[in-house]
């Protein structure tokens, strides 16, 4: 396996290791930072699975889920980032990615976006990816048109969570579309 490692201008996308846990933690463990995903805050020992799982899913072949952390140049982990590969079409891919609310709004999201494209279509030679989000999420909304991506329509019904069904709005972006940064 051939770890992974993508930066932009302001984040840098790589591996996930053991060390990570504490700071995906201070993400995945705060209600704010999860309010509009499809799961209900973690605990610890859940997000040390996670991170585990993401961990040994790298040296899969064929690799088909990068689970990677968010970091600043500086090193700092200020999210965590996912792309992984439709099993039915071998040249598309879902992301998501969750940041700890302290860089919300200062234009992270759309950063961490546009690495997950360029990993996508630069290192991976994709040709289609998607993303979800809550129809309540208007940020996401923001941060997915900002960073190139189409917004598609609606999926009725689609993410169980919090005791009920909840809708997602879905966008796209083609390989022909992707602008990489100058």
């Amino acid at each position: 396996m051939e770890p992974i490692t993508y930066s932009t201008s302001r984040v840098v996308l790589r591996e996930l290791a053991v060390d990570d846990v504490e700071a995906v933690h201070a993400v995945y463990g705060d209600p704010k930072a999860t309010e509009y995903l499809s799961f209900e805050p973690r605990s610890r020992e859940q997000v040390e699975g996670i991170v585990r799982r993401s961990m040994a899913s790298a040296a899969e072949e064929p690799r088909t889920e990068y689970a990677l952390a968010v970091t600043v140049p500086s090193g700092e982990l200020i999210g965590f980032a996912r792309l992984a590969m439709d099993p039915h079409q071998p040249q598309a891919a879902t992301i998501g990615f969750a940041l700890n609310p302290a860089y919300w709004g200062q234009g992270y999201g759309t950063e961490t976006v546009r690495a997950l494209m360029g990993l996508a279509f630069d290192r991976l030679g994709l040709h289609r990816l998607w993303a979800a989000r809550s129809p309540a999420n208007k940020a996401s909304h923001r941060t997915l048109v900002r960073a190139g991506m189409t917004e598609e329509g609606r999926i009725r019904g689609h993410v169980h969570v919090r005791g009920s069904w909840r809708d997602s709005i879905t966008y796209s972006v083609l390989a022909e579309e992707w602008q990489p940064e100058r």
